[in-house]
């Protein structure tokens, strides 16, 4: 979540919006038929919007090529481009790394999401949400506050 709220919920390698994880589970228990979600993430039993908007740590230079896991390695991307950049480096794919986000203009539905659940408390039966609403209700004020 840190690294999510650092980069401004957006896909550095793309410049594309993701959204907190959390909000796509809710529409998933609200419209299970309509926005399948599957535990394992089976592309065939899951809503491709899980694919292209659930954010994800990625290595900017791969392990697999001595990249460092740290901090300054590490970039949010979306779960489908993390698949496809795999141990390539952006100069072997041709990719660039855009510039992080601004939290005060998109902030993952992080907002929403939280109002959301606090509206709704049944939703934290759900060990996925809950996960998520923990995480955000504890790092998102906190980490707005200290950029400001």
């Amino acid at each position: 979540m840190q690294i999510f709220l650092r980069d401004g919920f957006i896909d550095r390698y793309t410049g594309d919006k993701v959204v907190i994880p959390g909000i796509l589970k809710v529409l998933s228990v609200y419209f299970p038929k309509d926005f399948p979600y599957q535990s394992h993430w089976k592309m065939e039993e899951t809503h491709i919007a899980y694919w292209e908007l659930v954010p994800t740590i990625d290595h900017i230079i791969p392990i697999a090529t001595n990249g460092e896991d740290i901090e300054e390695n590490w970039v949010t991307t979306s779960m489908l481009h993390n698949s496809i950049k795999s141990n390539w480096t952006l100069e072997q794919i041709g990719w660039k790394l855009v510039a992080p986000g601004n939290l005060n203009e998109w902030d993952g539905l992080t907002n929403l999401f939280i109002s959301i659940v606090e509206n709704n408390n049944n939703l934290l039966e759900d060990n996925y949400i809950r996960k998520w609403y923990l995480l955000a209700k504890t790092m998102y004020e906190d980490f707005k506050t200290s950029k400001n």
